[in-house]
């Protein structure tokens, strides 16, 4: 019985391991045609889902990565015209970044690929187990703050 626990103790991070690759790779052919990679896709949500103009450096926090390439990704955001940068008129030395119509157009877009993806990848669960792994999913999730 404890070589069973163990092998299933063992065997958890490991399936949790495939499913987020299986998740990735999917996403990753998902955005292909819309000319996104992960990292911009997550940027312009969180850029698209602001209230008002976000600045590089709370996008960077957000996304757990340095200033810099907080600059890269929006660059290549910008280079797409999917964003806009301006001056932060409170503060000369920071920039904002807003989402343009095509940036929103392509937040929908995105949103649907998402929901595809989703329902691909979870279609082999009943409701109810789908329901169970996303409580499970949550109190992991709220243990980490």
């Amino acid at each position: 019985m404890l070589r069973i626990m163990e092998s299933a103790e063992t065997d958890l991070p490991e399936l949790f391991l495939r499913a987020a690759k299986r998740i990735r790779r999917n996403q990753v052919a998902r955005l292909a045609p819309l000319g996104l990679t992960p990292a911009q896709a997550r940027a312009l949500r969180i850029v698209g889902h602001q209230q008002e103009p976000l600045r590089m450096t709370a996008l960077a926090d957000r996304l757990g990565i340095v200033p810099r390439s907080a600059t890269t990704v929006v660059d290549a955001l910008a280079g797409a015209g999917l964003v806009t940068r301006a001056p932060d008129p409170d503060n000369r030395r920071a920039t904002l970044v807003t989402p343009t119509e095509a940036g929103r157009a392509a937040l929908a877009r995105m949103s649907d690929a998402r929901r595809e993806a989703a329902e691909e990848l979870f279609a082999t669960l009943s409701a109810e187990q789908r329901e169970t792994l996303r409580d499970l999913l949550a109190t992991l999730d709220s243990a980490a703050c």
